[in-house]
């Protein structure tokens, strides 16, 4: 034979003298390593991060909270797969809370007055956009009217309600204000469909890098009107159309969810969702352990406990309930640990991180939340702190909120607490004084 026919190409054959189960071996191998690499590409990837904040709910307001009004299946599931928190505290109006969330910082430090983010302020939105997640928020805004500081918070993109101007939030919403344009609303377009649609479609331009999406949601907040899936599009019934628009918001959550998942990004996507404050005075909700009656506005109970639930199915815990307090400046923290991102040690923030509860771990435990609240008039501040039984004023009205949370009834005899209720009382007044540099 001719030298050359020793290198001549022969279609490649089973039947050659090659062992079959090596090919399959090596086939496996190759396999393996492939998906091994994409696995460690994907855990090295920072997570997505969708922060949902309802408008005016308590924490009786979800099903998974013991509610018998509300249908809320997709938060439920999110509770249900993820971690529910039992013990989160907001303040009892909008601008407080949302100053605080976005700060980490307690009001006492940075709160201006109602309907203002002072421009000064470094937010989430800035330290994640300065370690290079695409950022956006939609939804609910009222923290100044000036549409050019949006993107001074750190925001690459917005679609705002309450922006200028405080005009119709439902049926032919009016005033949205989306990446500087305002957006015409005469032809029925219902807000919480508009600003979530521009929420996911922000989503998908930027699924293949990590993006932070804060979802200050419009729903269920006043007035209580039919949404796009009531049965009377008239009803002036104000119950039963929270009741619908509860089950909106829910539907809306599930909506941004199920896209997640279509976009393929939902395993490594922490999605929390929360509330900025207590439901309306007007609602009362039956819960399995009785009516609860809104107190939004007011600084007990029903004013500021609020439901959490976190859901991360890449590294969050399942189906854990978790009873540790958690504060509105813990966000901030928590956020950005879960982000990989440091903190500049220049802002100081009040907040302690709950990631590791998120994870199923123990955390730093806070002994006590803490609240600054000056009302929609800048009236002289309620100051308060709290744990999970008691609750002291800075005017020294204090009370034990397991047994009295409309506090009704202040204890007026402090010589005569027991030594555990007069160890709460003196940590709750140490507290106050810390934060208030006293």
């Amino acid at each position: 034979a001719s030298s050359h026919n020793l290198f001549q190409w022969r279609p490649f054959n089973l039947n050659m003298n090659i062992d079959n189960s090596i090919i399959r071996t090596l086939v496996c191998l190759l396999a393996l390593t492939f998906f091994v690499g994409l696995a460690q590409a994907e855990e090295g990837r920072r997570p997505n991060i969708v922060l949902i904040m309802a408008d005016d709910l308590g924490y009786e307001g979800i099903g998974a909270n013991g509610s018998l009004d509300y249908k809320t299946p997709n938060i439920d599931k999110l509770a249900k797969t993820g971690v529910r928190f039992t013990n989160a505290y907001s303040l009892p109006l909008c601008t407080p809370t949302r100053v605080k969330i976005m700060t980490g910082k307690y009001g006492s430090r940075n709160y201006t007055k109602f309907g203002e983010l002072n421009p000064k302020e470094v937010t989430f939105g800035n330290v994640l956009q300065s370690a290079g997640y695409a950022t956006v928020i939609a939804g609910k805004w009222q923290l100044g009217k000036d549409r050019n500081l949006i993107k001074s918070f750190g925001f690459d993109e917005y679609c705002l309600w309450h922006l200028e101007n405080k005009s119709e939030r439902y049926q032919n919403v009016g005033e949205l204000i989306a990446n500087g344009e305002v957006l015409p609303g005469e032809k029925g377009e219902y807000g919480p469909d508009v600003v979530s649609q521009f929420l996911m479609d922000f989503m998908t331009k930027n699924k293949d890098k990590p993006f932070f999406c804060y979802y200050p949601m419009i729903l269920p907040h006043d007035p209580f009107v039919p949404t796009p899936d009531s049965k009377d599009q008239k009803s002036t019934d104000e119950k039963q159309n929270f009741v619908d628009m509860v089950a909106y918001m829910d539907k809306i959550v599930g909506r941004i969810v199920a896209h997640l998942e279509e976009l393929g990004v939902r395993d490594n996507t922490l999605v929390i969702f929360t509330c900025d404050n207590g439901t309306h005075k007007n609602i009362v909700t039956n819960t399995v352990n009785g009516p609860v009656k809104g107190r939004k506005g007011r600084t007990m109970k029903a004013g500021i406990h609020v439901p959490l639930v976190a859901n991360w199915p890449a590294k969050g815990a399942k189906d854990q309930v978790n009873e540790d307090l958690i504060d509105f400046a813990d966000f901030f923290p928590t956020i950005m640990q879960a982000a990989q991102v440091k903190i500049p040690a220049d802002l100081q923030i009040d907040g302690i991180s709950f990631l590791p509860q998120i994870e199923g771990k123990s955390g730093n435990l806070r002994e006590w939340v803490f609240g600054y609240y000056t009302g929609r008039h800048g009236k002289k501040a309620k100051v308060y702190a709290q744990d999970k039984k008691y609750k002291l004023y800075q005017n020294g009205k204090f009370f034990n909120i397991k047994k009295d949370p409309s506090e009704k009834k202040p204890i007026k005899d402090i010589a005569s607490l027991s030594p555990d209720a007069k160890a709460n009382y003196e940590l709750l007044q140490s507290a106050i004084k810390q934060v208030m540099g006293e």
